[in-house]
C-alpha cells in the first residue's frame, strides 16, 4: 500500500464514524493490522518489551526518548511539516497546515508533497485526528514549539497571548489604544483583538504604513528569526514605537520579542524561509565507461588483498603491543603506516578493516600483543575474489569508524586504532546509503561529493545537525558525523575497490543488495576482473627481478626470503643482497636450491653477477658457527678466529679464546650472530649436537577469536513472525482491557471502584466460570501466577474439574488451564468478544 493510500486510510478511520478520536490510544485503536505494523517496522523501539495493549502502546510512542528517535529518522520536508503543526493552532485543520507551508502565494510542489508528509507522521504515531483536527503528539509539539531556551527551527517566537502572560491592564489598554482598537474589560479579550488585528491581512498592512522606516527595519532582521532582541530602558524611537503597539512584546526588562502571528503577516504567512520538499537530485559530476571503472576497481581490490596479507605478514611473529588503555600506539600506526607505504590514516583503515574481518585480534597474554587469528590461515586459501567479497562485508556492516582515529573524543583524549571507542552505530546505515545513491546513477557515473553529502542532508537533517561528540579527521563542509562518515565511505570505497574513479563498480552494485546471493554474486562479477597470478619472474643483470603482475603464492613467499622488496605498483621490483641470500640459507635453502630455484622461475637467463652473489654468500656461510656456552664461536680456520679477536668491534661481546679452534662469548648467540654479521661475517647457529639451526619465520597466532559485533543503533527492525505476535498480543491485551463488562451488585462488591475487577470468593468464582462453561460465554478473571506477578484476562472457559479451569485465553489467542484457587476474581461480560 501506497503512502498516499495509507494516508487516505488513515483519514477515513480516523476522521469518519459517528465519534472522532479524542486521544492517541483511540486513534491507533481505529487502525488495521498493516497500518499498526508499519509503525512497529519504522519504530522498533515501541516493541521492546511487547506493549500490553493498545493504551501502552500509545503512551511509549510519547515519550521523549522515542519522539526524539522518531524525529531524527524524518526527512526535511516531512520534518519541516512537523514544525509548522507546532506553530499552527491545536487542534490545527489542514487548510492551516497548508497555508503555513505555502504561504499566501500558494506552491504547486509543496501543496503535491504535503499528503505525503502528513501520512508519514500519522503512520509514525506523531500526529493524529482527521484532516480537520490534526494534533501533533505533545511530546513532538513541546520540542518543536518555540521556548526562549529552545528557539523553533521555524524562527518563530510565542504567540500574543503566550507573550502577554502576566502583562498588566494598564499596560494592555495603552498598546491596544496605540494599535488603533477600541479598549476591552480583560486580558483576553485584549489578546483576541490584538491577535485578530495581527491576523487580518488588511488592517495590519494598513498598521505597518504608519511605520517609520526605521521600524520597519527593525522587524525585517527579527522577522526570520531569531525573535528576540535586547533593548535599553529607553529604547529608541523606533523599537518604542513597535512595542507601543504590541509589534514587539517585552518578555523582561531588557528584551522584546516579535509575536508569531505579526512574523506570518511579515513573512507571507510562511512558517519556513525555504521549504524543500524534493530532495537535493544527485547528478553525474563525471562519467566514464563502466569497462574503465571495472578494471580500476579491481585492481584496486587486488591491492587492498595483498596490502592485508602485507600487514598480517609483517604481524606474522607478534605484532604490536595493546595500550593499556587499548589500542594500538600512535608509534605503532607510524611503523605500519611506513611499512604499508601508505598515510597513517590509510593505515588505520586497514588495521581496522582486518580486525572487523576477524583476521586479526589481541591474543589475550599477559604480555598483550596482536596478531594473526586462525582464521586468517581460512582467508589466505579461499579464492582472491571471495577474499575480497568477505573484507568488503565486513566493512559494510562494520560499526566501528577508522576514520575517527586521531581525533579525540568528548573528554579530550586520542582515539586509538582498534581502540574500545571507535564504534559509531550510524556508520553502516550511511555506508549503504551512500552506495545506494551511487547505484542509482548510470553505470559509470561519478557524482559530486557535495550532491551526496545535500541529499544525506535533506534525508536526515536532525541527524545532521547534531554534535557527534569528538573531533579529528578531515575537515568537512559540515562538522557532524554523518557528512564525515559518507566523505570516508566515499575514500573507503575507492581504496577496498567497491569503486573505480568515484563510481560504483559492477561487483560493488551487488555487494549492498540484502540477498543472500549478493556476496556470491559480487565474487563472480570480479573473479575474471582479478588478474590471474603468474608463475614467472624477469631477472636482470643489476641483482633485481620483476615481477610484472601478482605472483603465485609459494613463489611470492620464497621470493619475500630470498630478495627485498624494493618498490611496488603495477610491477613489483625485488632485490638481491648478501643478507637476503643468507636469509635463505639460514632457512635451510642450499646453494644449489636457489641457482635450480631461479633457473625455473625465470623468463630470463640468471644474470652471472646474481650467480656470483650465491656462491660468494654460500661458501661464506656456516664456516662460523655459534652455539650456546652462554655462547661460543668455533672455526676450522684459527687465522679468522685471530682476525675477529683483533677487530675493535667484538669487544662489546666479550670474546675469548678456549682452543685454537674455539672462541667463548659473555653475550647470547643471538646477539653474538648479529655481532658477526654487523662485522661482516656470515655465521650460522648450531644446534647442542653440532648440526646447523635452520631459522624459519614463525607464524604466531592468537586463540581463535571471532569478529567484532557490531553496535546496533537502537532494536533491531522486527521480522514478520515477531510482528505478527505481538499485533495479536497487543490485540488480545487491549480487548482484555477494554471489554464491557456487567456491573457488579453494589453489595457484591463493597469499596470497588467503576471499572475495577471485584474480588469474589471460591464458591461464586467457581459458580460463574461454570456457568459460563455451559452458555459459551466469555468472563473477565483476575489471575496472580506461580511468581505472584497478577494480569486480567478474558476467557471462554471449556472444562471445569478437578480445581482447574480449561478456557480459551482471548488475551493470550490459546487454549490454557488455571488453578481456580489462582483466580482473584471473576466478573461477566457485557457482550462475549
Amino acid at each position: 500500500m501506497g503512502t498516499g493510500e495509507r494516508n487516505q486510510e488513515a483519514h477515513v478511520s480516523e476522521g469518519s464514524g459517528a465519534t472522532p478520536p479524542r486521544t492517541l490510544a483511540e486513534a491507533l485503536r481505529t487502525r488495521g493490522d498493516a497500518s499498526l505494523a508499519a509503525l512497529l517496522r519504522a519504530r522498533p523501539d515501541l516493541l521492546s518489551p511487547v506493549p500490553n495493549d493498545l493504551s501502552q502502546l500509545a503512551t511509549r510512542a510519547a515519550t521523549r526518548a522515542s519522539v526524539v528517535r522518531a524525529l531524527e529518522r524524518l526527512d526535511r520536508f516531512t520534518l519541516q511539516t512537523a514544525e509548522a503543526l507546532a506553530v499552527a493552532p491545536d487542534p490545527a485543520p489542514y487548510e492551516a497546515l497548508r497555508a503555513l507551508m505555502t504561504g499566501d502565494d500558494g506552491d504547486p510542489a509543496i501543496e503535491a508533497a504535503l499528503p505525503t508528509a502528513v501520512a508519514t507522521l500519522r503512520d509514525q504515531a506523531l500526529l493524529w485526528g482527521a484532516d480537520d483536527r490534526l494534533r501533533l503528539v505533545r511530546t513532538a509539539r513541546e520540542l518543536l514549539a518555540p521556548s526562549p531556551a529552545h528557539p523553533s527551527p521555524t524562527g518563530l517566537g510565542p504567540t500574543v497571548a503566550e507573550a502577554t502572560a502576566g502583562m498588566s491592564p494598564g499596560r494592555w489598554q495603552e498598546t491596544l489604544a496605540a494599535a488603533g482598537l477600541p479598549p476591552t474589560h480583560d486580558p483576553v479579550s485584549a489578546v483576541t483583538a490584538l491577535a485578530a488585528l495581527f491576523n487580518d491581512r488588511t488592517r495590519m498592512s494598513e498598521l505597518l504604513d504608519t511605520a517609520p522606516p526605521e521600524a520597519l527595519m527593525v522587524l525585517e532582521r527579527l522577522v526570520w528569526g531569531p525573535p528576540y532582541g535586547e533593548v535599553t530602558p529607553d529604547p529608541a524611537p523606533p523599537v518604542r514605537w513597535l512595542r507601543d503597539r504590541g509589534l514587539l512584546l517585552p518578555t523582561s526588562l531588557r528584551t522584546v520579542v516579535l509575536p508569531r502571528e505579526a512574523a506570518l503577516h511579515l513573512r507571507g504567512g510562511r512558517a519556513h524561509r525555504a521549504v524543500e520538499p524534493v530532495p537535493p537530485a544527485v547528478v553525474p559530476a563525471h562519467e566514464y565507461r563502466p569497462q574503465v571503472v571495472d578494471g580500476t576497481a579491481a585492481g584496486q581490490a587486488y591491492t587492498a588483498l595483498a596490502t592485508i596479507e602485507e600487514l598480517l605478514k609483517d604481524w606474522n611473529e607478534g605484532g604490536p603491543a595493546v595500550l593499556r588503555s587499548g589500542g594500538l600506539s600512535v608509534r605503532d600506526l607510524k611503523r605500519t603506516a611506513a611499512a604499508l607505504d601508505v598515510p597513517e590514516h590509510t593505515a588505520a583503515f586497514w588495521v581496522e578493516l582486518a580486525y572487523a574481518a576477524g583476521l586479526l585480534a589481541s591474543d589475550g597474554e599477559a604480555s598483550e600483543r596482536y596478531a594473526a587469528t586462525p582464521a586468517y590461515d581460512e582467508w589466505l586459501d579461499l579464492p582472491p575474489q571471495d577474499q575480497w567479497t568477505r573484507l568488503a562485508t565486513a566493512w559494510l556492516r562494520a560499526t566501528r569508524t577508522a576514520g575517527l582515529v586521531g581525533g579525540q573524543d568528548a573528554k579530550g583524549r586520542v582515539l586509538a586504532a582498534l581502540g574500545p571507542d571507535l564504534d559509531r552505530s550510524a556508520a553502516p546505515e550511511v555506508r549503504r546509503r551512500v552506495l545506494a545513491l551511487l547505484a542509482e546513477l548510470p553505470e559509470g557515473a561519478a557524482p559530486s561529493p557535495e550532491q551526496l553529502l545535500a541529499r544525506l542532508r535533506w534525508e536526515r537533517p536532525l541527524r545532521g545537525s547534531g554534535a557527534s561528540g569528538e573531533s579529528g579527521g578531515a575537515a568537512t563542509p559540515l562538522g557532524d558525523l554523518r557528512s564525515r562518515i559518507a566523505l570516508w565511505t566515499l575514500t573507503e570505497a575507492e581504496l577496498l575497490g567497491m569503486t573505480g574513479r568515484g563510481a560504483l563498480s559492477s561487483h560493488g552494485r551487488a555487494l549492498p543488495e540484502p540477498s543472500a546471493d549478493a556476496g556470491s554474486e559480487a565474487a563472480a562479477l570480479l573473479a575474471p576482473l582479478i588478474p590471474e597470478p603468474l608463475d614467472h619472474v624477469l631477472l636482470q643483470a643489476d641483482l633485481t627481478a620483476v615481477a610484472p603482475g601478482p605472483l603465485r603464492r609459494p613463489l611470492a613467499d620464497t621470493l619475500d626470503v630470498l630478495a627485498d622488496v624494493e618498490s611496488k605498483g603495477g610491477a613489483t621490483v625485488y632485490r638481491f643482497t648478501p643478507a637476503s641470500v643468507r636469509r635463505a640459507l639460514d632457512a635451510g635453502r642450499a646453494a644449489s636450491d636457489l641457482h635450480a630455484f631461479l633457473a625455473e622461475h625465470s623468463r630470463t637467463p640468471v644474470p652471472q653477477p646474481l650467480s656470483y652473489l650465491i656462491d660468494d654468500v654460500a661458501r661464506k656461510h656456516g664456516h662460523l658457527r655459534v652455539g650456546a656456552a652462554s655462547a661460543y664461536v668455533r672455526c676450522d680456520d684459527d687465522a679468522m678466529l685471530g682476525e675477529i679477536l683483533a677487530d675493535k668491534r667484538s669487544q662489546p661481546l666479550g670474546l675469548r679464546r678456549l682452543a685454537p679452534t674455539v672462541l667463548a662469548a659473555q653475550s647470547d648467540p643471538a646477539t653474538l650472530l648479529e655481532g658477526l654479521r654487523g662485522m661482516g661475517f656470515a655465521p650460522a647457529a648450531e644446534s647442542a649436537a653440532g648440526d646447523v639451526l635452520i631459522t624459519r619465520a614463525h607464524a604466531y597466532r592468537t586463540p581463535p577469536r571471532t569478529a567484532p559485533a557490531p553496535v546496533p543503533e537502537g532494536p533491531p527492525t522486527p521480522d514478520d513472525t515477531l510482528l505478527g505476535a505481538a499485533l495479536r498480543a497487543i490485540r488480545a491485551g487491549d480487548m482484555a482491557s477494554t471489554a464491557v463488562r456487567k456491573e457488579a451488585p453494589a453489595a457484591a462488591a463493597p469499596g470497588t471502584t467503576p471499572g475495577e475487577l471485584p474480588r469474589t470468593t471460591s464458591a461464586e468464582t467457581l459458580a460463574t466460570v461454570q456457568a459460563a462453561a455451559l452458555t459459551g460465554s466469555a468472563v473477565w478473571i483476575g489471575y496472580v501466577n506461580a511468581d505472584g506477578a497478577a494480569s486480567q484476562r478474558v476467557i471462554a472457559p471449556v472444562r471445569v474439574e478437578g480445581g482447574f479451569v480449561t478456557a480459551y485465553d482471548h488475551t493470550a489467542d490459546e487454549v490454557r488451564t488455571y488453578p481456580l484457587h489462582r483466580i482473584t476474581g471473576v466478573a461477566e461480560l457485557a457482550d462475549s468478544p
